[in-house]
């Protein structure tokens, strides 16, 4: 199995097509629209959730089975069949046009693999086994939808607030006071309803420190 370059991809406004129909298409399809992509699904048939989302033109519905050149203009393309054949036209067409491709079940025609992904607000828990396991990826999604770590993903939204004023005022905490600062009694304040006193604390305590010179993303 290849090593796979993880990363997050901006969907907004990208045609994105889904070849297939069916409850994984569907799935797919969702994710998807919820970040922002234009999604074509391919398929003769759909099941009621997409067509229901044809109708609501959210999607656009291309009521047939896939033909080559269906991918022409696509940034990233899903494919759904119970058809090897089809499978391998869809991978030669994404392979010679450069769309991003993942095929259900089928890793090795994929140009890229879905993870298994656990959203709390802004930030998401992307799980992968490369393609080995779907069972597994979804006992750890499980497991990290469960884990008291993602109290601290509830922050995020106020360590953005503090990064922004601290840019402000020119300070660069270097990453490693970041992460003291970033300790259990900040994480009660916030989760006790006292957002404020903790933003204030986090601020006060970033600044006692020498900022650290660079840009520290």
């Amino acid at each position: 199995m290849p090593t796979y370059y993880p990363v997050f991809l901006d969907v907004r406004g990208r045609r994105c097509a889904v070849v297939g129909g069916g409850r994984e298409a569907e799935r797919k399809t969702r994710g998807l629209l919820e970040c922002g992509a234009q999604v074509t699904v391919v398929a003769p048939l759909l099941t009621p959730a997409l067509g229901g989302l044809a109708q609501e033109g959210r999607i656009d519905w291309k009521a047939r089975g896939y033909q080559p050149g269906d991918l022409a203009g696509f940034f990233l393309a899903i494919a759904e069949s119970d058809d090897p054949k089809v499978y391998r036209q869809v991978a030669l067409e994404a392979e010679r046009t450069g769309v991003l491709l993942n095929v259900i079940d089928m890793p090795h025609l994929c140009t890229f693999v879905a993870p298994a992904v656990v959203r709390r607000g802004e930030v998401a828990f992307a799980i992968s086994t490369a393609g080995l396991s779907p069972a597994l990826s979804r006992r750890l999604k499980e497991e990290v939808a469960r884990s008291p770590v993602l109290r601290w993903a509830d922050l995020a939204e106020m360590l953005a607030e503090v990064r922004l004023v601290l840019r402000k005022k020119r300070v660069r905490p270097h990453p490693d006071r970041w992460q003291e600062c970033m300790d259990e009694e900040l994480l009660t304040l916030f989760h006790s309803g006292r957002r404020e006193d903790a933003k204030q604390r986090l601020l006060a305590m970033l600044q006692e420190q020498p900022a650290a010179t660079g840009d520290h993303r």
